[in-house]
């Protein structure tokens, strides 16, 4: 699925990572890339393999897409094996750089160990700082390499123990694939707030073949049936004997992230039991619902608005036509961008359908607005192709709040819905009305009564500002660090 436009000035939230999983499948690496290509919409900068055979671990990373690192047959062929684990990532800490691609592999006393991650640790520069301290040696500026150092120091015997003692000392949201010499091993954070399923391939042997994955869309590829979603602060350690489930931790109310129903998720995923197409056409009809304006046509904003404004259209009775047209052929911008490419950005990526749109009232259905410069270009685009009235309508409540669980969001003084009120954002972007849905609405469309603020449910702090998970390294002074560090020596 398509994102958002993203013209290189930050106007847009970036996915998450994507992570895969499969165990005792023929060519698993080959069913692994084609797995991440499933997953290819939660992060595109770079993308890598780890493969196990005979005892032997044998590894492959890249910048760039996953088609562009494992296309070559040289390259399979060095991935040779019946299990591995695989990443796509999107940067949110440490830069796009090959040190930084996962998945991340090491060398214990116990054997091999690779490991893939999606999520965000909120006491990473803390524990990073404690590890150096120790002696720990980083090579690479992510946070995902604090399991492998915390794995490392661990004083328990057993990968499974040592991996438990690294994860009761991290905070954050995660969901990650694992591979040691003799298990496939999945985990999600205590609160779920990141995806993760578990998969069965028929007939792949008496133990079964497995698949981990971050959605249900990358099942298929794969020939595998969905079990289950792996369950909040769960481990699912798949070997030889079948798959078993450690919970370490104190069972508490979970809080998955609601946006992946918004936005981040491939519509034909199903997350939590909740088929998300379904989902975001119900957030839709909610919308209208709520926020209705007398107008001649429906106009998504390809192509993460597509679903949302089926709902409504359905919901008001007013026609769905696609005004605006997303060329799928174009990538990055292959010009240099300056400001005067970057303006032209929007017109490079999408076209205004003129016949739909001329002398019409459209409303426009997006599913979020986050510094409001994009907006501002798609209205433009609109009005000049003869549009007599331009609303918009937002398929979540305003982003006044960045997330630090494992989305890429600006710095909070830069969200539009953080300094402006909808009055003020409406006459920024230009559009004769704008209407986000209500927190509640979107609670109402996904099946609840409402928000309940003693117990949401979701992870909904980008538009609430209700942080489920301690921010260690934001609340931690520099003087709280040093103690903390001396705490450990």
């Amino acid at each position: 699925m398509a994102r958002a436009i993203d013209n290189g000035d930050g106007d847009s939230l970036h996915e998450e990572c994507g992570v895969f999983g499969i165990w005792n499948v023929p060519d698993a690496a080959v069913v692994t890339a084609l797995g991440l290509h499933s997953l290819q919409h939660r992060g595109q900068e770079a993308t890598g393999i780890v493969s196990l055979d005979r005892g032997k671990f044998h590894s492959h990373r890249g910048l760039g897409l996953v088609g562009d690192n494992f296309s070559e047959p040289r390259v399979m062929a060095g991935l040779p094996g019946r299990t591995a684990i695989g990443h796509n990532r999107y940067a949110t800490t440490g830069d796009t750089i090959l040190r930084n691609v996962q998945p991340l592999y090491a060398d214990f006393e116990f054997g091999g160990f690779a490991v893939a991650h999606n999520g965000n640790l909120t006491n990473a520069h803390i524990l990073h700082r404690q590890l150096v301290r120790r002696g720990c040696l980083f090579q690479s500026t992510t946070d995902s390499e604090v399991f492998v150092h915390l794995i490392a120091i661990s004083l328990y015997s057993t990968v499974e123990d040592r991996l438990i003692d690294a994860l009761k000392q991290v905070v954050g949201a995660y969901s990650l694939v694992a591979l040691s010499n003799h298990a496939l091993i999945g985990v999600r954070d205590p609160l779920g707030v990141r995806p993760l399923i578990l998969g069965r391939v028929p007939d792949a042997g008496p133990t079964g073949g497995w698949v981990l994955a971050s959605e249900t869309c990358a099942l298929d590829i794969a020939g595998a049936e969905f079990i289950r979603d792996v369950e909040p602060g769960e481990i699912v350690v798949i070997d030889d004997n079948g798959v078993r489930s450690i919970k370490p931790f104190t069972a508490t109310k979970e809080r998955f992230c609601v946006f992946e129903y918004i936005y981040f998720a491939r519509p034909d995923s199903v997350m939590e039991g909740m088929p998300v197409y379904n989902a975001r056409k119900r957030i839709g009809a909610e919308l209208a619902r709520e926020a209705h304006v007398q107008a001649d046509v429906i106009v998504p904003v390809p192509d993460s608005g597509v679903p949302a404004a089926m709902g409504y259209a359905v919901e008001s009775g007013i026609p769905f036509e696609l005004g605006i047209i997303r060329n799928h052929y174009v990538g990055r911008t292959f010009i240099e961008p300056t400001d005067h490419i970057r303006n032209l950005g929007v017109k490079l990526k999408h076209s205004a359908n003129r016949p739909v749109l001329d002398g019409k009232r459209v409303i426009l259905v997006d599913d979020s607005i986050v510094r409001g410069t994009t907006s501002k270009k798609i209205v433009e685009m609109v009005r000049n192709a003869g549009a007599k009235e331009v609303h918009m309508r937002i398929s979540s409540p305003p982003t006044t709040h960045s997330c630090f669980y494992g989305i890429d969001t600006p710095e909070q003084s830069k969200l539009l819905a953080h300094s402006h009120s909808v009055t003020e954002m409406a006459e920024l972007i230009g559009v004769d009305s704008l209407a986000f849905i209500s927190i509640d609405g979107l609670y109402r469309a996904l099946g609840k009564p409402g928000r309940n603020a003693a117990d949401p449910h979701y992870c909904d702090a980008c538009f609430t500002g209700d942080y489920p998970i301690a921010l260690a390294d934001q609340e931690a002074t520099p003087e709280r660090q040093l103690s903390l560090l001396a705490a450990t020596n």
